[in-house]
């Protein structure tokens, strides 16, 4: 009996630990955003031009704290915070000490050969509120050697994840791509004529090819918004597994709730809806707050259950679309990219149901007192952690 009982603590304990570490991070923290790296090529100038704009975070990168890590995790927190206090004009010295690992780390080539890059300018915001992550941009610019075909950029793993956009006069949104851990770009076709685009691949195999690329891609970058970046999300679905220990209630919820957000991702995505994160985000947060606060009162699936999951999922579906729209897709995979974006999120969501399911479900679902020391303090916790974010994130702290 004393075995059962001290298995059934460490248990409790795993569960609860990564809610706690959640709930910890969270006031005061800083999630590390990925890289925007636009590269704009001008066919219409001889020689030929590129611009690159590279909008990111500067003090992280130069504390090396890659995008997805909490500030405060980072043994570097200590010169990330320090840098993010400096007036810009002192960061932009810092860079300067650092510009040249910067470039010596980055590469852009043309035809397989590297580019020589050079910083043109800087813009550096002044000091804002530091509860909110700075936004630099690097300005980067050159000619393209003659007769260039194709173009590829990448830079070190330490830099973190980018999002890379190529747009040219002849073909705006060029390519667009989510880039992890150092990873290249694949070979762009910079020269019209050559341009792979489906309708001048009599094969299409290499078209084909492309859309393959671009579908795992996306489905990475839709699994780790759920897993481990989208804590919101995560808790969200946990709550949603709290409520009642049979299969059933979970597959209403799960499909009403993914329905929902595949809408309102497609609608944000394509432009249809835009609403404001600054209405979306605190929304989110009392979606995740009423759902835990339900599991407390009640133990069944109620008939007004679906519908509010239904329309909380419309909620978090408009927050998945701001994350793409940050990323970007060309039109030439728009629909590859945003299918396997979804199903990536769809994979996360199952995950963190998975999770919950060996964790205590599996083993303690048809105990007569699950509900009372499982589901209701995870419940509290939740609406804990969900009523300080909506706090948060409407701005009264």
């Amino acid at each position: 009996m004393q075995v059962r009982s001290s298995f059934l603590q460490l248990t409790l304990f795993l569960f609860f630990l990564p809610l706690q570490l959640i709930f910890s991070n969270s006031v005061s923290a800083h999630e590390i955003r990925p890289a925007i790296v636009n590269i704009d090529i001008n066919q219409q100038t001889q020689p030929n031009t590129f611009k690159i704009s590279i909008k990111l975070n500067l003090e992280a990168l130069i504390s090396e704290i890659k995008d997805g890590n909490e500030s405060d995790d980072s043994e570097n927190a200590s010169l990330y915070n320090h840098l993010r206090e400096m007036p810009k004009e002192n960061l932009a010295l810092k860079f300067l000490d650092f510009e040249d690992f910067f470039l010596k780390n980055m590469q852009l080539t043309f035809d397989n050969k590297a580019y020589p890059l050079t910083v043109t300018s800087v813009d550096i915001p002044a000091v804002g509120d530091l509860d909110l992550a700075r936004d630099s941009y690097l300005y980067l610019e050159g000619e393209i050697p003659k007769n260039s075909q194709r173009l590829s950029w990448k830079w070190d793993e330490s830099f973190g994840n980018a999002a890379l956009r190529v747009n040219s006069t002849d073909n705006p949104e060029l390519y667009s791509s989510y880039l992890l851990k150092g990873q290249a770009s694949e070979a762009i076709q910079i020269n019209q004529k050559n341009q792979l685009d489906g309708k001048s691949s009599k094969k299409g195999g290499g078209w084909v090819s492309a859309q393959i690329e671009v579908f795992k891609n996306y489905l990475q970058v839709g699994f780790v918004h759920i897993v481990p970046k989208g804590l919101d999300h995560i808790l969200f679905v946990v709550g949603l597994f709290l409520l009642s220990a049979n299969l059933r209630p979970l597959l209403i919820q799960i499909t009403t709730f993914t329905l929902a957000h595949s809408v309102t991702l497609a609608l944000g995505i394509y432009g249809v809806i835009r609403i404001p994160s600054s209405i979306v985000e605190p929304l989110i947060a009392a979606s995740i707050m009423y759902v835990a606060i339900e599991n407390i009162y009640s133990n069944k699936l109620s008939r007004w259950r679906p519908l509010l999951i239904f329309l909380f999922g419309l909620l978090h579906g408009l927050g998945f679309a701001s994350v793409l729209t940050e990323i970007g897709l060309s039109p030439n995979y728009f629909a590859t990219g945003l299918i396997a974006f979804n199903v990536g999120v769809e994979f996360g969501q199952l995950s963190v149901i998975a999770a919950c399911f060996l964790a205590v479900g599996l083993w303690f679902r048809n105990k007569p007192w699950y509900r009372q020391r499982i589901t209701i303090p995870a419940s509290i916790l939740i609406a804990s952690i969900a009523c300080y974010w909506f706090i948060e994130r409407i701005g009264w702290i």
